[in-house]
């Protein structure tokens, strides 16, 4: 590990042991798996894992945050939250992700209270400060602690140093809620979430790692597909091309897309102004 590195992460162990104790709001990302880890490190029984599972997360991301907290002995609180019972989510507004994140993080941080903790911590790192993120307002105004944050840590640093410490997400594909896959003002419904993990799903287990499913309209959904650039003429294959087709119909799609720009992170906030 380079000096810059070792520094930069004993700044956050540094930060961490300076909250006595904390709740971390895991989510089995990247960025809160590496958290999680320096939390153990910094504060051992002090440090509790808090995860939401909802319609907006696939299963299989709540199932590998049971496996890493008893693979790294970390107590681990799961709740389950209705998020489309939120005030406004379901609408779909162009702050949907403020008001899911104020009323999930409020309960964190009522757990939080009950279970003795100082402090919720998430896992936002200094690349998140760029996009359109009004979740980060919720956070801020809750005064949840953003630790990565503030020992100045970027998304690949936490890469290598997941690496280094041989955590099982080092290399893991960014992920968002499935609610991202839907554009503002389009109604979130249980059936539109289920047919994105669905199809997601289905890609995973044909090998593309880093993906989107974007449904567009409501009577007869398009899929579009969003695949890393040098997996778009494998798609194009005609038996892939058709295998992928068949399935997303077979889910509900009644149309099936592949954007020629191919993945990227907030996609769909670039209509906003």
């Amino acid at each position: 590990m380079d000096d810059g590195l070792r520094n930069k992460y004993d700044r956050l162990l540094e930060i961490l042991k300076g909250y006595g104790s904390v709740a971390v709001a895991f989510s089995s990302g990247v960025d809160s798996t590496f958290l999680l880890h320096a939390a153990k490190e910094a504060l051992g029984d002090r440090a509790v894992a808090l995860t939401a599972s909802s319609c907006f997360v696939p299963e299989r991301e709540v199932s590998e945050a049971r496996q890493f907290c008893e693979r790294i002995g970390v107590r681990h609180l799961v709740a389950e939250v209705d998020v489309l019972a939120i005030d406004g989510v379901a609408d779909n507004p162009k702050d949907r992700c403020y008001l899911c994140k104020k009323a999930l993080f409020q309960g964190f941080m009522d757990t939080a209270v009950s279970e003795g903790l100082a402090v919720v911590a998430e896992g936002s790192n200094v690349d998140d400060e760029g996009d359109y993120r009004p979740g980060m307002k919720a956070i801020a105004e809750l005064g949840v602690k953003s630790p990565l944050r503030a020992a100045g840590l970027r998304k690949q640093e936490i890469r290598d140093l997941s690496k280094e410490f041989d955590l099982p997400t080092w290399d893991k594909p960014s992920f968002a809620c499935l609610a991202s896959r839907i554009p503002y003002g389009e109604r979130l419904t249980n059936e539109k979430l289920r047919m994105v993990d669905e199809a997601e799903q289905f890609l995973l287990n044909k090998g593309y790692r880093q993906f989107r499913v974007r449904v567009h309209g409501s009577d007869a959904p398009l899929a579009r597909i969003e695949l890393l650039p040098e997996d778009i003429d494998k798609a194009l294959a005609p038996s892939v091309r058709e295998e992928i087709n068949d399935k997303l119909h077979e889910i509900g799609f009644a149309y099936v897309s592949l954007d020629l720009k191919g993945y990227r992170t907030g996609s769909l906030n670039e209509v906003l102004k």
